[in-house]
């Protein structure tokens, strides 16, 4: 066999160089770049190999390594999991900053690669620069708090280890079922040390990621509880978008005559035109796709992990005789909830299921109510989102007026907060693949840094984030990464005076206002920020509006210009889309208040429906 001799440093970048995929019949680099920020965890060995490898394997540089990783991850989501980035970080706090950034990654199934420098494998210098100590464990650097939210977790502490880890790494990133973040720790002594590493190892190699079929028993019992069904739907989630499913989904609704729900994440699965578009369903669902779930005696769901805002907390599912089908690729996540599993690929398996079904289909009356209850809830949002003589506009009347003047192409970006609920309820998508969030961790602050991600994915069409002020102060600095790489984002920010999503809840729960509008906290010195100014100060183009006309205006001003474009209004802070489901969120025993009584009373009443399961 023949060797090389190279650093370990330099054996990773070659490995990871030498890896790509075939996307629709193209090779493609599996691993498109490096987001970093370079200590001296990373910067001497890794970053010099990097730098010497830049064209091959190009990096970016972070201002914040959260951020950074959103963006791969982000970035990894537009590309339906079928590119990788890397994100490397020193030692220290910029590792640990990356731990919320693999949980993301980790709650939402998407691949990111985490190569953290780490404490001396030799430990002769201990303690080192930015080290955490554990008195009784030595081995326990700061780097173990990624354990729990990645899928794979090593620590290199020989140079030769890479050989056996990388390629796990990657086959864990790439398994459908498996899918989530990999985070290798760099040991900083190792990255330097050089061994005789086989030539094979950086041999190129292309990967496909694998399409498992289902079981045929499986589908044999799905397609009975089907067929004794009279009120199905179907609940297509994420998955579907990952098995790139969106053509099967449509013509086993169309043949089956089933209509069809959408989770958050897996919004934009269907368009708003077709004739079994039922739209969103659950805790940000709309009152007609509620009404269908709450009548429902069998739903099928594909590729989602049936999340409490999906379910409604598991109170959703009314009809004495409902039953679950459920499709996914993940063995853990198509068994929940007594639900007859089918695990495999939602590509394969809808295929087999339909064969499986003949020409069995629901009742035309289904359907028929399904449309008519979709139509008035339509009505009842666009009379919503309307402009009105409204002093301060409501979130459904900022979104509407960017929906009328967007084309069908754009791409929303939402996250976290209540844009999130108020975006999916007016942005009814025209186009496939136009609504990308993060809502498995609900992580304030990826709205604009995994919107960059979405935009360098996307680089042809707009990307459009939505963005509230509590988000906004928490993180910015990717409106600076998007004008300096010229990767061009429209950011409406939302100034609704905090974090009044929560506020909302602290309302619903019977609690008065306190410490999450900035009025209510222990804020003295109040006063507003001016976000315009201070994207302009990163080099973006910024105006502050305060009408719907005057927005409409300036978003046809931000569509025309060539680099990032921040928009700000003040918006109303107590007007939301009427909710219509059930949110299992805690609320006192002992109530204080008559506000609290009557939030205890709803919330008993909305645990007596759910549904018991495992």
């Amino acid at each position: 066999m023949k060797k090389i001799t190279l650093t370990c440093a330099h054996a990773i970048v070659k490995y990871l160089i030498a890896q790509k995929i075939l996307i629709n019949g193209k090779k493609e680099p599996l691993f498109p770049g490096v987001f970093g920020i370079f200590g001296h965890g990373n910067v001497a060995c890794l970053g010099q190999a990097l730098e010497e490898n830049q064209k091959e394997l190009p990096t970016y540089r972070g201002h914040h390594e959260q951020n950074m990783a959103l963006t791969g991850i982000g970035y990894a989501r537009a590309k339906r999991r079928q590119q990788i980035f890397v994100a490397t970080s020193s030692v220290g706090p910029g590792a640990t900053n990356m731990v919320t950034a693999a949980a993301v990654a980790m709650s939402n199934r998407l691949p990111i690669l985490f190569l953290p420098g780490d404490t001396y494998a030799n430990r002769m210098p201990d303690p080192v620069l930015q080290q955490v100590e554990h008195f009784n464990n030595p081995s326990v650097t700061a780097n173990d708090a990624f354990k729990p939210v990645t899928r794979y977790f090593d620590r290199i502490t020989r140079p030769e280890q890479i050989i056996q880890s990388f390629p796990m790494a990657v086959q864990t990133m790439l398994d459908p079922a498996d899918c989530g973040p990999a985070c290798i720790a760099l040991s900083q002594d190792i990255q330097g040390q050089t061994f005789d590493y086989p030539e094979e190892f950086f041999q190129e190699k292309i990967h496909t990621i694998r399409r498992p079929r289902p079981d045929e028993f499986q589908i044999k019992e799905a397609a009975e509880k089907i067929k004794s069904s009279k009120n199905p739907i179907i609940i297509s989630g994420g998955g579907v978008f990952y098995s790139d499913a969106m053509e099967e989904l449509s013509q086993f609704a169309i043949k089956h005559n089933i209509p069809v729900t959408q989770t958050v994440m897996g919004y934009s699965t269907m368009k708003r035109d077709h004739s079994h578009f039922a739209g969103q369903i659950g805790g940000l669902g709309g009152k007609n796709t509620n009404s269908l779930a709450k009548q429902t005696d069998l739903a099928i769901a594909i590729g989602t992990k049936l999340a409490d805002f999906t379910t409604g907390s598991w109170a959703n599912f009314e009809n004495e005789n409902f039953k679950l089908v459920s499709i996914n690729v993940s063995r853990h996540d198509a068994n929940k909830h007594l639900a007859q599993a089918v695990v495999g690929d939602a590509k394969v398996s809808l295929t087999e299921l339909s064969q499986a079904l003949g020409g069995w289909k629901a009742g035309e009356d289904w359907n028929k109510k399904s449309q008519t209850e979709l139509k008035s809830w339509n009505e009842h949002i666009d009379k919503e989102s309307a402009p009105t003589n409204q002093e301060v506009p409501s979130y459904v009347q900022v979104i509407g007026a960017i929906y009328r003047n967007s084309d069908p192409t754009d791409i929303a970006v939402t996250a976290a907060g209540g844009l999130v609920g108020e975006v999916i309820q007016v942005w009814r998508p025209r186009e496939l693949n136009t609504h990308e969030t993060e809502w498995g961790f609900s992580c304030m602050s990826y709205e604009i840094s995994g919107a960059l991600g979405i935009k360098m994915a996307n680089p042809d069409k707009e990307v459009i984030s939505f963005v509230g002020d509590g988000s906004y102060l928490l993180n910015n600095t990717d409106i600076y990464s998007s004008v300096i790489t010229k990767n061009k984002l429209i950011i409406v920010v939302c100034d609704n005076g905090g974090f009044a999503v929560i506020n909302r809840l602290q309302l619903f729960k019977g609690g008065k206002e306190y410490n999450n509008l900035l009025k209510s906290s222990n804020t003295p010195g109040l006063v507003d920020v001016d976000f315009a100014k201070h994207a302009e100060s990163m080099g973006a183009k910024s105006e502050h509006v305060t009408s719907i006309s005057d927005l409409e205006a300036a978003f046809k001003r931000a569509k025309a210009s060539d680099v990032t474009y921040v928009i700000s209004i003040k918006t109303h802070a107590y007007k939301w889309v009427e909710g219509s489901s059930f949110w299992d969120s805690p609320t006192l025993e002992i109530p204080t208040t008559k506000e609290n009584e009557e939030a205890l009373k709803l919330y008993k009443e909305g645990r007596s429906k759910q549904r018991q399961g495992i």
